[in-house]
């Protein structure tokens, strides 16, 4: 599936879950944020669709995607793309506190 098909199946999924999906220029990745009880997903203009879909991707493990329906293409290849992601924390053990 082509990275621009797929970004517009991944935006309209994030749609169906009432959540809007910002475009904005600055010095940021982007990510799922709520700001005042409204939830969104903020991508950065000038960060290449490959990392629009990463940011997607990993938006989508904290909304329930059970709820909608998806492609099966759309599916695994979100799928994929969360095979690919690792946590922000690999790095630290989550038993040690």
């Amino acid at each position: 599936m082509k990275p621009k098909t797929l970004l517009r199946a991944l935006e309209e999924a994030v749609q169906q879950l009432g959540v809007r999906v910002r475009y904005e220029r600055g010095g940021f990745r982007g990510g799922y944020c709520v700001v005042d009880d409204e939830a969104f997903v903020m991508l950065n203009k000038r960060h290449p669709p490959e990392v629009h879909l990463a940011v997607l991707a990993e938006s989508l493990r904290a909304l329930p995607i059970d709820t909608i329906y998806l492609r099966p293409a759309v599916r695994d290849a979100l799928e994929d793309l969360w095979a690919r992601q690792t946590p922000d924390d690999a790095d630290t053990d989550p038993d040690a506190e």
